[in-house]
């Protein structure tokens, strides 16, 4: 069982590849040769159709700055969030930087959209592309969404994508965006969650700590967890079955699956148990 360090570890490692090569991790095709780097999980589509699978549209992708959208969502919280003229909003994990360059135009001149992450090599992508496409109404701070440096009541809204189920202290994170939420504030995430638990040989792959899956949780203790920290109205507004298949195609564990002679029909009843739910809570 690895400890919460080395979790981070491993996930901030991986996704500093990610950033360096310019490819998704929650891709949906099988990994090509040179995958075998480190990326650890299956690379190759484009970006854009994995987006278009989640719920961007032509519009969303082709609005923000080239290299911003990495393919690595498994929804669109922005599309969920209703944001408004003047709003400040907080992206946790926000990557090369896609749904906050999304929300900036929605927010407006007198909004402020902030995003947090905890690899470098992901910050100085998303600032660049700040820098590049003028977007002064953005900016990126380095944090980790359990220890977020961002002041108590500080935003309207909440957005995180893909990104929560990714850290060992589910519970701190909720709590944290509790504390920076504004009273009246709202949380609106797209993550993955499960129906029944994953068989031992994804739950201790380390590529599974940076493929999104193997931190995730059973549903309704996503759900409670929320609740816990304080949250009002915490409500699945949709969710929708997720390619475990895919997700589950790069090298390494496919040489595990290859060795413990996994069938197609355990495979599929693996998928059948994971879901990419879109959640929201509100802060009284």
């Amino acid at each position: 069982m690895l400890e919460n360090d080395d979790v981070r570890k491993i996930v901030r490692e991986g996704y500093a590849k990610i950033a360096q090569l310019e490819e998704s991790c929650c891709g949906t095709a099988p990994a090509p040769a040179k995958s075998s780097d480190g990326c650890g999980c299956g690379c190759g589509d484009p970006q854009e159709s994995i987006s278009k699978q989640v719920g961007y549209t032509d519009e969303d992708i082709n609005s923000v700055p080239d290299g911003a959208n990495m393919g690595l969502g498994c929804g669109n919280p922005v599309a969920l969030a209703s944001l408004k003229e003047g709003e400040v909003v907080l992206d946790l994990g926000s990557g090369g930087g896609f749904d906050c360059f999304l929300a900036a135009p929605r927010v407006g001149e007198s909004g402020r959209v902030i995003g947090v992450d905890m690899t470098p090599e992901m910050l100085e992508k998303a600032r660049a592309n700040a820098r590049k496409s003028g977007f002064a109404n953005v900016e990126f701070r380095l944090g980790e969404i359990e220890h977020l440096p961002v002041a108590d009541n500080e935003v309207d809204v909440i957005i995180s994508n893909c990104v929560i189920n990714l850290s060992p202290d589910k519970q701190r994170v909720f709590d944290e965006a509790l504390r920076v939420l504004k009273p009246g504030g709202r949380l609106m995430v797209s993550d993955i969650v499960l129906l029944s638990e994953l068989p031992d040989f994804i739950k201790d792959s380390i590529t599974g700590y940076v493929s999104c899956l193997c931190g995730a949780v059973m549903r309704d203790e996503y759900l409670a967890l929320m609740e816990k920290a304080g949250f009002t109205g915490v409500e699945v507004l949709e969710e929708t079955a997720y390619p475990v298949e895919k997700l589950i195609s790069g090298p390494a564990i496919q040489a595990i699956i290859e060795d413990l002679e996994i069938t197609d029909e355990r495979l599929a009843s693996i998928a059948a148990t994971v879901l990419s739910a879109k959640v929201c809570a509100y802060k009284k």
